[in-house]
């Protein structure tokens, strides 16, 4: 448990400076929700020299009771203020990597599966970068009367004022946003009533993993804040289209120092590399076990169906956005942005497992030199059963129920995962997957309750 003394020192100078009282350490579970505990300001420097004590048997997907003693360790790279916490007296929050009390790390901690696979990408020379965007609905916080989520407009895709009643919002966000280091490349109103977007730039995979919980925790407060409800489920209404975390990813060649997704040599019109190439095949041909673990919800399933713009069909294209994977059409100048977007993850998912997975994925592709299928341009959303046969389209797992069952055959994912996160996060899923099997919906009764 080394401590960088540069970054420590620096650390405490600012926690001084900006008169901090308190500390908040976080980390995630399992299931990617953030955890906290506080601390004084007085034990800071303890905490970076020594770790943070704490119960790991209460965390989802951690360990029983009786190995339940784990440490937490502040990252110093990760202190920031929180910004909506009153001065004087301010307050901080610094993010955890878990370790075991004998020095080892905790094989569990989903910050740990991260940083295993990017040390895997750059023993291949290549540094994994990703720019998530990530959607999500503002509600009003009572529901209606028939106990739905209400929209707090009724915009569309790219609408502005009066359709759009979240501009204030989100530049409260984008605010807060810059005071965990989140570059904000743009905002705007999504399809869906109540339905909103702010995209951050893209980084490495922990950096951007972290990122991503920063988020979700801004998001969610100042949203609280104004009286509202800021979420990432997947589909919380029926009949409109659901929140997606289409992830753009590409290779940075560290020995060349240039993007290795991009290779005019190649004579292809697109000027996409042989690592390009292969690493699209790679993520087609782990597509089906992915799904379990960057939709990892029931309700991810509820989104990826026809008919509301959700990738459900295993193939990739430049233009075409009914293909699970997209790549920009090339022009001279976007060398350096060369990449493949996957359209399917969700922003529900943990991005710490969910990126290493993606991560791996491409990787084995380009391992193995995975040769993806041509890419198809025409509107798959209009082909028929026929037609997607011909072209050997395949469709994503229908549930998680079936996505659980392409990851229990992946031994690649499973690998990048770790025994340990793999097996919890199974366990998990299942339980999860059991409970809505056994449940009575409304939508049952409804339709059961007078005709039966």
């Amino acid at each position: 448990m080394k401590i960088n003394e540069e970054l420590k020192n620096k650390v405490l100078k600012t926690a001084n400076k900006e008169d901090v009282k308190f500390i908040r350490a976080q980390f995630t579970d399992i299931n990617g929700v953030l955890k906290s505990t506080a601390i004084p300001v007085e034990g800071l420097e303890n905490a970076l020299e020594k770790g943070i004590g704490f119960d790991g048997s209460s965390i989802v997907g951690y360990t029983p009771i009786h190995e339940s003693d784990m440490i937490l360790m502040p990252d110093p790279s990760t202190f920031a203020i929180l910004p909506w916490r009153p001065a004087p007296k301010r307050v901080a929050r610094i993010i955890c990597d878990v370790y075991l009390p004998d020095g080892k790390r905790f094989e569990g901690d989903p910050r740990y599966v991260a940083q295993r696979a990017a040390e895997k990408a750059q023993e291949m020379g290549y540094v994994y970068n990703c720019g998530p965007e990530l959607e999500f609905f503002l509600f009003q916080k009572e529901l209606d009367a028939e106990g739905k989520p209400t929209p707090i407009d009724h915009g569309g895709y790219f609408d502005f004022h009066p359709l759009d009643l979240a501009e204030d919002v989100r530049r409260e966000m984008i605010f807060a946003f810059e005071s965990f280091g989140l570059t904000t490349e743009m905002s705007h109103h999504e399809v869906s009533p109540g339905q909103y977007e702010v995209d951050f730039k893209f980084g490495d995979l922990v950096t951007t993993a972290d990122r991503v919980i920063t988020y979700k925790m801004v998001a969610k407060t100042i949203a609280h804040l104004g009286g509202l409800i800021a979420t990432f489920m997947p589909k919380p209404l029926f009949g409109i289209n659901g929140s997606g975390m289409h992830t753009h990813q590409s290779l940075w060649n560290i020995k060349e120092n240039k993007n290795a997704f991009f290779d005019p040599k190649m004579n292809r019109e697109d000027a996409l590399s042989e690592n390009a190439i292969h690493f699209i095949g790679g993520l087609l041909s782990h597509a089906k076990a992915l799904s379990a673990v960057v939709a990892p919800l029931v309700n991810s399933y509820k989104r990826l169906v026809p008919g509301y713009e959700a990738p459900v069909y295993i193939s990739w294209a430049h233009k075409n956005r009914s293909a699970l994977i997209r790549v920009p059409e090339y022009y001279p100048g976007i060398e350096k942005a060369m990449r493949a977007e996957f359209r399917c993850p969700d922003p529900a998912c943990n991005p710490y497992i969910a990126f290493a997975c993606m991560c791996a994925a491409g990787l084995d592709g380009i391992k193995k030199k995975i040769a993806p299928p041509e890419p198809v341009e025409a509107d798959i959303f209009e082909m028929t059963p026929e037609e997607k046969a011909e072209h050997g389209i395949d469709s994503l797992p229908a549930t998680l129920a079936d996505a659980l069952k392409e990851l229990e055959k992946d031994e690649v994912l499973k690998e990048a995962l770790g025994n340990h996160v793999y097996e919890n996060f199974m366990k998990v899923k299942r339980k999860e997957w059991d409970e809505f099997r056994i449940h009575v919906t409304g939508w049952e009764v409804e339709r059961y309750l007078k005709f039966a």
